[in-house]
């Protein structure tokens, strides 16, 4: 029999659906602290769950011998190494639809208190004091709240602002025109939602290109008397930025449940008058935690006695005797994915993945949701090969996939599309022996092999570009390992892939964009 530990304050509704499910349960919520002690336990399970006290760090999985799946009962899992996990083959399984209702309603209540400035009313009037005149507050009917990230939870904070009578306007690269309308917000830009709101919400992931989405320009752009909520991650403000704007009075308020470190002892924030701020607490609702404790308990009994899948951070949706031919096929169709998405920068209306030749026999569904979840990667925190074609149906994203028994050139080709606001973009690739290849970007053949640091440009085909191209990459100091061309015509369009050593400067990127004949240079991650 399977046996889990449940390490942190779950809901002991959790141990008992897992004992319904053939699992042994040991519940003990004040393990997550004793770092040593759970160290010393844990090579006896063959799960752990947890929420947020227990950190599963490298050593701990390392000593985890046993150990085939950790489950975070909530959506985030910075408190869970993801690599070290996956390199000792345990799966991590997360919930991320369970507290959206919850974590919505915080950002919402917060939005009034600092309107209402409730929490000083509250405490003035505790003292005795009766200081109505102090605390005049403004009124959300009629106001223009800017959502900033309108996925699963921004969109129902954007129906709750509807009913309130807002106008809502939200900026995501991901949201289409056609899920605007049906949620009744108008897509914008985000220097527009930031020159237009009375009230900025924050409900986007934490990644490079959100870190400080909130920066000291950025708020220096909102209107005089904004207010800002920030319920999703810390890390998405300039907080000492927002604490000098707080002083000046261009910002009239803000509501602060994330903070950029945490546990927060202390912060610029803290005791400032116009500042609500509380402990995480987006998630804390009895109902939120009943749903999260009950979700991750069903999913990790299921892959423990069945093998099923369910919401893996780290692991396609595929059965044992799939895996060998699939996995270098996963591995492909991820990277044709991660390369389109890194290139990416306006909304997504349409991923189509083709498959050509023998591969087209196999089971392609996982195939495409690694393609899906490597597009989304780059600016989406969660999202995997099991939820990827739920998070971009969410969001109005179409995901086709089509099959076709013969190939050109190879025994089997991986297509995929990508049709976003503003343009269409083509990758495609192969697997020679185990290794994927791309072997076509944009309708121009080339192959070129996959590395964790390239740089990839598009230019005119004229001649010295590639003599340049070297020079600067060379006085930077940064190493070509391979260096991959293609173009569709002499003196047309022309692709380059460079394979370098390290990961590349961005001060480097901005002299390679600005070499003659570039028109696009990006750095990529693989």
């Amino acid at each position: 029999m399977p046996k889990v530990l449940i390490s942190d304050s779950l809901s002991e509704t959790a141990a008992q659906v897992f004992r319904d499910r053939g699992v042994d349960v040991d519940f003990e919520p004040a393990l997550g602290k004793d770092k040593e002690k759970l160290l010393s336990v844990i090579g006896a399970y063959d799960g752990l769950a947890v929420r947020s006290a227990t950190k599963a760090t490298a050593p701990l999985i390392k000593a985890g011998k046993n150990l085939k799946v950790i489950g975070r009962a909530g959506i985030g899992v910075d408190n869970i190494d993801i690599k070290a996990a996956t390199a000792a083959g345990v799966v991590v399984m997360n919930t991320p639809y369970g507290n959206a209702i919850t974590t919505a309603e915080h950002a919402v209540a917060m939005m009034f208190a600092v309107a209402r400035q409730i929490p000083q009313a509250n405490q003035s009037t505790h003292v005795g004091k009766w200081e109505k005149s102090a605390f005049m507050g403004t009124e959300v009917y009629g106001k223009t709240l800017g959502v900033v990230g309108c996925g699963n939870i921004g969109s129902i904070v954007a129906d709750r602002a509807v009913g309130l009578k807002m106008r809502v306007i939200a900026y995501d690269p991901f949201l289409t025109e056609e899920r605007a309308v049906e949620l009744g917000v108008e897509k914008v830009s985000l220097d527009a939602l930031l020159d237009r709101a009375d009230i900025v919400t924050l409900h986007t992931p934490l990644t490079d290109q959100t870190r400080n989405i909130l920066s000291r320009e950025n708020l220096a752009r909102l209107k005089t008397g904004a207010i800002v909520v920030n319920c999703a991650r810390g890390g998405l403000i300039d907080e000492a930025a927002l604490k000098e704007a707080l002083d000046e009075g261009r910002i009239a308020g803000a509501a602060i449940d994330v903070f950029a470190v945490e546990p927060a002892t202390e912060n610029p924030l803290f005791g400032h008058p116009r500042v609500v701020a509380t402990p995480h607490l987006g998630a804390s609702t009895r109902e939120a935690q009943e749903n999260v404790a009950i979700q991750i308990a069903e999913q990790m009994a299921d892959y423990l006695t069945r093998g099923a899948v369910s919401n893996a951070i780290n692991m396609p949706s595929i059965t044992a005797e799939e895996a060998p031919r699939l996995k270098p096929f996963i591995a492909l169709a991820e990277k044709l994915g991660l390369f389109a998405g890194q290139l990416t920068e306006t909304g997504i209306k349409e991923i189509d993945v083709v498959y050509e030749g023998e591969v087209a026999s196999l089971n392609t569904r996982p195939l495409t949701a690694a393609a899906v979840a490597g597009v989304l990667k780059p600016m989406l925190e969660g999202v995997n090969v099991v939820n990827a074609t739920t998070v971009a149906r969410e969001r109005g994203v179409s995901v086709a996939e089509t099959s076709r028994d013969d190939a050109e050139s190879f025994d089997s080709i991986v297509r995929l599309r990508i049709v976003t606001e503003k343009q269409e973009r083509t990758v495609s690739g192969t697997v020679f022996g185990a290794a994927p290849r791309i072997v076509e970007v944009n309708g121009v053949e080339m192959e070129a092999s996959f590395a964790p640091n390239m740089v990839f440009t598009i230019n005119e085909d004229k001649p010295g570009f590639i003599g340049a191209l070297g020079a600067t990459l060379g006085d930077a100091q940064v190493n070509i390992a391979t260096f991959n061309l293609g173009r569709s015509a002499p003196g047309e369009s022309a692709i380059a892939l460079v394979a370098i050593d390290d990961p590349m400067p961005r001060a480097v990127l901005e002299k390679v964009s600005a070499l003659p004949h570039v028109r696009q240079a990006k750095a990529l991650a693989f």
